[in-house]
């Protein structure tokens, strides 16, 4: 069977998937031969990549924190046969200490970071149940593994996903529903480059200063890719073993 045939016939749903890791996971399934139904917020982006993909790319928007959104995504998909689940969407939240971080921030947090994987799950597993196969893969964090300084909920909202995962994974194999996590470390691109500038001015170094510095902690030297990640997830669902487990892909940061 050739590459781009692996996944044909089979459909599967990214949750923040029109832009960053989500897009990078469309991308890289599509090209593995699955249909794709990206699902995000905003239907700019979705759109715009929908129609770089071309043909067996769809889109809808949602809000995967609202059980009324999820509850209307799931009913426009009900004649299509889901049977992967990419749980990407997530947000960052603030960046503070615990002490001055607002409790509605916080739940904005797990709104989306935990409640939306709940969600999502709740409302397409029962089809996957009753067929006899699928695959979620929930996104978590090596942040869910290891301090991450003034990022309390993120942290602990990662670490809930991997906990989540690792229950699941009991509830529904038996019925043949694989469901994993994924933890990246830190994915090269804006949002770590406006890291390190931020780190410079704190320290009074240079960006690059600021990067060599964080590079150093992982074995290899150097942060992820998003292409990688989209990589890491069609590995993970060539594997028809691995259920329960969180995957590391962090290029040795939490080494």
């Amino acid at each position: 069977m050739t590459e781009p045939a692996r996944f044909a016939g089979r459909t599967a749903l990214i949750t923040g998937g029109g832009s960053g890791l989500g897009a990078a996971i469309g991308r890289a399934l599509h090209a593995a031969g699955a249909d794709v139904v990206l699902v995000g917020r905003q239907p700019e982006p979705l759109q715009l990549l929908a129609a770089e993909l071309g043909g067996r790319a769809a889109w809808r928007v949602c809000d995967v924190s609202d059980p009324g959104s999820v509850s209307t995504l799931a009913d426009s998909l009900a004649d299509v046969e889901i049977s992967i689940v990419i749980n990407n969407a997530g947000i960052a939240g603030p960046v503070a200490p615990l002490t001055e971080i607002d409790p509605e921030e916080w739940d904005e947090v797990f709104a989306i970071n935990v409640r939306g994987v709940y969600l999502v799950c709740r409302a397409f597993l029962p089809s996957m149940v009753a067929r006899g196969h699928g695959d979620v893969i929930n996104l978590a964090s090596v942040s869910g593994k290891r301090p991450l300084i003034r990022r309390t909920p993120y942290c602990a909202s990662k670490m809930a996903v991997i906990g989540l995962t690792s229950t699941l994974a009991f509830e529904v194999g038996p019925a043949g529903v694989n469901v994993n996590s994924l933890s990246p470390g830190p994915v090269d691109g804006a949002r770590m480059d406006r890291n390190f500038r931020l780190e410079a001015e704190r320290t009074g170094g240079t960006y690059e200063q600021a990067r060599d510095t964080f590079v150093s902690r992982a074995a290899l030297g150097r942060m992820v890719t998003e292409v990688e990640v989209g990589a890491a997830v069609v590995a993970m669902l060539a594997m028809p073993g691995l259920c329960g487990a969180d995957i590391d892909l962090s290029a040795g940061m939490v080494a």
